[in-house]
């Protein structure tokens, strides 16, 4: 692809419109100019690519470009950008790895300036320096801001097929139970019904062992005449002594209500679980109250292990949490975006096999007794060189796609509304994160409308 290049004039034009050069000469312009490199992009050609290394910034001159963001198997479209625009100069201030992808959406020209012509550009006075970091700031907001409402809508997409799957088996439970209990009923009804009907006796002992129930049903087969029948009647609490007591024309009476009864059980348990679910989800994301309200941090962590039980199928999940642990005054739905966030990284720190430990206990402090909740998993843990910059906006250990790096920054923020502290402790196998939460709101903060988090 063979372009006509702007001029050198026109490019240091096309530099001074843009907020991070407005206030630089002329000579130092030049410079970059003479330093930098000319690219030139087609159509779905990448420019930078999320994850490498950071060795330059890009000054579009002509054409669009468009930001993403990786997260999961899909791709985040942050911003469309066009002649004038900077990009990759929050990687090449901060000499780390790429945040975003930046692509050519058609013929594209950019200036590359490379790291080493930036630095002596800053060098040159602090007023030139300033505009950079007000850029870079202005920049690192607005992604953030875009990823967090992203992030929102992935975590719900998630917890949505996650309870999906959860609610589809015991609704599937359930019509399998109501179709097998009108046949059941069907079948009751068409024999003669004994006046009293008998009863089982009232102290048989349930099965001890899987082994013992399969004993129990083959000895019973025998008598009823199927495995359906002598399952059911077992579940009732007969036994072959008991059964062949009874006259040989009520067995199959028996045996039928028997059916019923095991199937109005299992009817009885699929709507009990979906009742517990949507009423998980509806105390989780506090429906119909209040943002700030008395909130008792037990309902909200097993509410929060409810809706992600999905997550924890492979996962040993043991809770202590105190009898005592008293309410304390939060935006409800916040602290679970903050358990959620918690145990979704324990997850993950784990790839999804190990124990997660959730604990929760009163907590003294100078304001009253608060409540601290610990969330520990048995990972690989943390090395002692990340542990500072866990909470960094971005910043993730996770390889591009698998997270944002904005869940550890929400919730720490969280917590820090509310007053409270979240900290870390991580050795090999153990790692755990200590949240500590007052009993009440800070003033300044109780009447406010719920934040982003």
């Amino acid at each position: 692809m063979t372009h006509q290049h702007l001029p050198d004039d026109e490019i240091v034009a096309r530099l001074r419109e843009t907020p991070l050069f407005a206030g630089v000469e002329d000579a130092p312009l030049r410079e970059l100019v003479a330093r930098g490199e000319i690219v030139d992009l087609e159509p779905g050609e990448v420019l930078i690519r999320e994850g490498d290394e950071a060795d330059a910034l890009f000054v579009v001159l002509d054409g669009e470009l468009e930001v993403t963001r990786r997260s999961g198997d899909s791709r985040i479209p942050l911003a469309v950008v066009g002649p004038g625009s900077l990009q990759g100069e929050i990687a090449a201030l901060e000499g780390g790895r790429r945040l975003a992808s930046v692509a050519a959406l058609r013929d594209a020209e950019v200036l590359r300036i490379p790291v080493d012509a930036l630095r002596e550009l800053l060098a040159t006075g602090p007023d030139v320096a300033l505009s950079v970091v007000r850029t870079a700031v202005a920049r690192l907001r607005a992604m953030e801001s875009t990823l967090r409402e992203r992030e929102k809508l992935a975590a719900l997409g998630t917890l949505s097929a996650g309870l999906a799957h959860e609610l589809n088996n015991p609704a599937a439970a359930a019509l399998r139970s109501v179709a097998a209990l009108e046949q059941a009923v069907h079948a009751a009804e068409s024999l003669p019904r004994p006046s009293p009907p008998p009863r089982p006796p009232a102290d048989t002992p349930p099965p001890r062992s899987a082994l013992d129930r399969a004993d129990r049903i083959s000895e019973l087969e025998t008598i009823s005449g199927s495995a359906e029948a002598a399952n059911a009647l077992v579940e009732a609490g007969w036994t072959a002594a008991a059964l062949g007591e009874q006259p040989p024309d009520v067995v199959p009476w028996l045996a039928a209500d028997a059916s019923v009864r095991q199937l109005l059980g299992e009817l009885e348990i699929a709507l009990t679980r979906i009742r517990d679910i949507v009423g998980a989800v509806k105390g989780y994301t506090y429906l119909d109250q209040a943002p700030v309200g008395q909130v008792d941090v037990r309902i909200g962590l097993e509410q929060t292990l409810v809706i992600l039980r999905h997550r924890l199928r492979d996962i040993d999940v043991r809770t202590e949490i105190a009898e005592d642990l008293p309410p304390i005054e939060a935006f409800g739905s916040e602290l679970n975006q903050v358990w959620t966030n918690l145990i979704d990284n324990a997850v993950d720190a784990m790839d999804g096999r190990g124990a997660l430990l959730v604990t929760a206990e009163p907590d003294p402090t100078p304001e009253g007794i608060g409540v601290r909740v610990t969330i520990g998993d048995s990972g690989s843990g943390i090395p002692p060189d990340i542990r500072d910059r866990l909470f960094e906006p971005f910043f993730t250990t996770k390889e591009p796609g698998r997270g944002t790096g904005l869940g550890l920054h929400i919730s720490h923020g969280v917590i820090a509304r509310h007053g409270g502290r979240i900290d870390v402790e991580s050795e090999p196998g153990r790692t755990q994160f200590i949240v500590s939460l007052p009993p009440t709101l800070p003033r300044s903060i109780a009447a406010d409308e719920p934040g982003p988090g």
